[in-house]
């Protein structure tokens, strides 16, 4: 299996850091499209993580890929939730997350790393899913500092 995918982690978890490092709690508090703001933007995807974090405990533990199937509703359902974590909460949530699950990836049995790779490869190149937001999360703040 190309193992691209663990310096692409790497640097989307050093990319979460290094945007959200210095951050103050108001610009955490800023608008990221019409519901979230940059700290939902991190609480999700530390949630995202984990997910991924809980799907590969249970490949590992079973031996045979065990995807645990979210609707995309979560996103919304989970949306009041995200909202009542502080922004520095959320940033550390979403780096420590990160960082955790890509040491995982790294390490993961590669036989059950290629199942979990082709059921969906975003659980393995997580830098895809990070990559999105945090675009949109560069942009809000751009647009919070005219």
């Amino acid at each position: 299996m190309d193992r691209s995918f663990v310096e692409r982690n790497r640097a989307s978890t050093e990319r979460i850091r290094k945007l959200t490092g210095g951050l103050t709690e108001a610009q955490l508090q800023q608008p990221v499209g019409a519901d979230w703001t940059v700290a939902v933007a991190l609480a999700h995807l530390a949630f995202w993580d984990r997910r991924v974090q809980f799907v590969l405990d249970r490949t590992e533990r079973e031996g045979k890929l065990s995807a645990v199937e979210l609707d995309v509703i979560v996103n919304d359902l989970l949306l009041s939730t995200w909202e009542l974590v502080p922004g520095d909460q959320a940033r550390q949530l979403a780096v420590e997350t990160a960082e955790a699950l890509d040491k995982r990836l790294e390490s993961f049995p590669a036989g059950l790393l290629e199942q979990v790779n082709a059921h969906n490869p975003r659980w393995v190149l997580r830098a895809l899913h990070r990559n999105e937001h945090l675009d949109e999360v560069e942009q809000a703040l751009r647009k919070g500092r005219s």
